[in-house]
């Protein structure tokens, strides 16, 4: 019932059958047909064996024994949830032999239910009650039951979350516990949540509950080999965490936006083995024309009266920046988060998993290479530390879990600034350095020998690149200052501010890093940033200059740009991926580097005849050509949302760094920013906060409108020109100067 290695019957095998090969497909899977279909060859073959050897030491596989238990854990969870419906039911005057019929289930997704979670990952899953059964009886009954489970600590209920959710360790799994209610009188096991009319009369949060289950099975239908999907996804979700670009609630994608990608992938190849489709992975989608949508099939025709994502008649869903839509209704992008900064480190390490894949199918690199952190720490020469601190354990989950949530306004924030190029967040939450009293709070922004420290304290690190100009001076208090505002108001909003919670936002420089983190972190990543190639400025998949590579000397201001110290080199040819000569290397949400202001494409017009663009890519087992034979690519990426859109009404064009339907998701509110002072001569990066809630700008839909206003007003005096020639990481002349400074 809840085996990860569930059934392919009902989970999977599309046109191509579950496991094992699935010979040749004659059924198309997605909305284009299949680029290839070749068989596999023995080196092919081969290549997956490595990689999957590879990937042992990461502990991404689980024991046998480990599996089991995950099935113990969710059985006692599903007699405990029927338990529950039965008493809840009986204590309402129900007859007994009726209330036991009532049933109730518990259902998983996610990770878990795609079958590529890793060792002691947790549990994503639902719980499905009859209509008798109220949200309020969940949180309130129910929530108490779990917490006289023996087996259960850390349970804590966040009901004011976009989708409310019970958070526990049970028996030492992690467990995220949803609840819908359906309209129906009775839940049987064998009951199947596929059915779209099971979502009629529903509520909102019900409706999003389900999402999850019923996304997660409809994609493992969508893929034709299940086995080499999970073994291509494991793959890709290791690298999008070791590479620090997995993080939904920072503006990365999530694991079900991975998964997408990667089911994606397996449609355009359907026969194509793992390693095969781990390389071409990267290949479609360091070529992508985003913000042109990756869909898994036609949207479903179905009328319940739910919003879906539609660029047509949902004016917000025009400003996502790199949409990935989910298969099953309602239709919504699950990559909403997504802001300008995190597109270009993505599609940055995008285009560097393109050169690795390559070496390692020329026989040139191994699969660890892939699996190389890069620096983080020795990239940039300014940061921003965002210190949390709380005086015990129970506290700081739940303060660093609503900061965190957070964190992407802030992202917004700063790249409102237009002495700002990229505010690039690590998405690893570090623990405070015990030797260092400076990553203690205080109200001066300094260490304080006196003072006490925290009992409990995180930092996350935000990376600066400024724009090239002599004698910068760049003031950040609004931008931070609304932020750590706008985070004391929710907490004291939804009653979680407590006495102690406090958070703080620094300016440091990179030889100030030691106060904060380790010091063999900070050799490691010195040492890592002396081996790692630099990327080249050419940025495939419509990345432009605004893209996520650092321009080459020749764009910079001087003739000096650099990443994290080294001198940007040109890449070879062999290795280019066809570059600016080709008349589609530049996405259409981007504008080539001549100073002008950057402009977002908007999602409301699609090429109707890009059905067949995806035959111009590579065959799956040969090697990609050099930048003179590379295949034009200005199709790559353009599939239609449905037919007839390509007369979807042009808009104005507008300028946007971030998408203003975040305001409504995760049920956090969009802080409203005035744009910084470029004028300043220092930064007040430090702010004073000492628990109390002072006074900002209102929330609420007003708010948000003015967030969405202010950031595509500000973007647009924004240059991209020689200001993005990584100007944080650049060695300055000597009459440049970039002032910083703390107040």
């Amino acid at each position: 019932m809840w085996n990860s290695e569930r059934s392919h019957s009902n989970g999977g095998g599309g046109g191509g059958g579950g496991g094992g090969s699935s010979g040749n497909n004659t059924k198309t899977l997605g909305m284009t047909s299949a680029i290839s279909t070749a068989e596999p060859k023995p080196e092919d073959l081969q290549k997956t064996q490595e990689l999957e050897k590879s990937l042992e030491p990461y502990n991404v596989f689980e024991a046998e024994s480990e599996l089991n238990h995950r099935m113990e854990i969710l059985a006692k969870l599903n007699t405990l949830v029927k338990q529950w419906v039965r008493d809840v039911s009986i204590s309402r005057h129900m007859p007994e032999a009726t209330a036991e019929k009532l049933g109730g289930k518990i259902y998983t997704f996610g990770s878990y239910r795609l079958g590529v979670h890793h060792k002691g990952a947790d549990i994503d899953a639902l719980c499905v009650a009859p209509r008798n059964i109220d949200r309020s009886d969940y949180f309130g009954s129910f929530f108490e039951l779990l917490k006289q489970q023996p087996e259960v600590t850390e349970c804590r209920a966040v009901e004011e979350a976009f989708v409310p959710v019970i958070k526990m360790n049970f028996d030492g799994i992690e467990i995220d516990l949803l609840f819908a209610r359906l309209a129906l009188k009775e839940i049987p096991d064998n009951f199947d949540l596929r059915d779209d009319m099971l979502l009629k009369n529903l509520d909102q949060k019900s409706v999003r509950s389900l999402n999850g289950c019923r996304v997660t099975d409809e994609i493992l239908r969508l893929v034709p080999n299940i086995d080499n999907f999970r073994l291509a996804l494991r793959t890709i979700k290791l690298w999008a965490k070791r590479h620090g670009i997995y993080s939904n609630s920072l503006g990365y994608f999530g694991g079900v936006s991975w998964a997408m990608l990667v089911a994606r992938t397996c449609q355009l190849y359907p026969n194509a083995v793992a390693a095969t489709l781990v390389h071409k992975f990267f290949l479609v989608f360091s070529r992508w024309k985003w913000p042109q949508p990756v869909l898994l099939k036609q949207p479903d025709n179905v009328n319940l009266g739910f919003q879906v994502w539609d660029p047509r008649v949902n004016v917000q869903d025009r400003f996502h920046l790199m949409p990935i839509i989910t298969p099953a209704y309602p239709q919504q992008n699950s990559t909403f988060n997504v802001s300008s900064s995190t597109r270009k480190v993505m599609l940055m390490e995008f285009n560097r998993g393109m050169q690795i894949t390559d070496d390692i199918m020329m026989g040139k690199q191994m699969w660890d290479k892939l699996f190389e952190a890069p620096s983080f720490f020795y990239r940039y020469r300014h940061f921003i530390v965002l210190l949390v601190t709380s005086s015990n354990a129970d506290d700081h989950l739940e303060w660093c879990g609503l900061v965190e949530s957070k964190i992407r306004y802030l992202i917004q924030n700063l790249e409102r600034n237009q002495h700002i190029n990229l505010a690039h967040v690590n998405p690893k939450c570090y623990e405070q350095h015990e030797q260092n009293p400076a990553a203690t709070l205080n109200a001066g922004g300094g260490a304080d020998a006196n003072q006490t420290p925290a009992a409990f304290c995180s930092l996350w690190f935000i990376g600066l690149e400024f724009e090239r100009t002599e004698n910068l001076n760049v003031d950040l208090t609004e931008s931070i200052q609304s932020f750590t505002d706008s985070v004391h108001k929710h907490a004291v909003h939804i009653k979680l501010l407590k006495d102690g919670m406090k958070i703080e936002a620094r300016h440091v420089r990179r030889k100030q890093l030691a106060s904060y983190l380790d010091a063999n972190l900070l050799k490691r990543e010195r040492k890592i940033s002396d081996s790692y190639p630099t990327t080249p400025n050419n940025s495939s998949g419509g990345s432009g200059n605004n893209g996520s590579a650092p321009p080459s000397p020749s764009h910079g201001a001087g003739g000096g740009g650099t990443v994290g110290g080294h001198t940007a080199r040109k890449r070879k040819s062999s290795e280019n991926l066809s570059n600016a000569n080709t008349s589609g290397c530049s996405s259409p949400a981007s504008t080539a580097a001549n100073g002008s202001a950057t402009k977002k494409r908007r999602n409301d017009s699609f090429d109707g005849a890009s059905n067949t663009s995806f035959d111009r890519l590579n065959e799956p087992n040969e090697q990609s050509p050099p930048a003179s034979q590379t295949p034009p690519e200005e199709d790559v990426g353009s599939e239609p949302l449905s037919s007839g859109q390509e007369n979807a009404p042009e808009a104005d064009a507008q300028t946007s760094s971030s998408s203003p339907s975040e305001q409504h998701r995760n049920g956090t509110e969009a802080e409203s920013a005035s744009p910084p002072s470029s004028d300043a001569a220092t930064t007040a990066a430090v702010i004073d906060d000492d628990g109390s809630c002072p006074a900002t700008k209102a929330n609420g839909a007003d708010s948000r409108s003015s967030s969405s206003s202010s950031n595509n007003n500000n973007n647009s005096s924004k240059s991209n020109g020689s200001s993005s020639s990584n100007g944080a990481n650049s060695t300055p002349t000597a009459a440049a100067t970039t002032e910083v400074v703390c107040s």
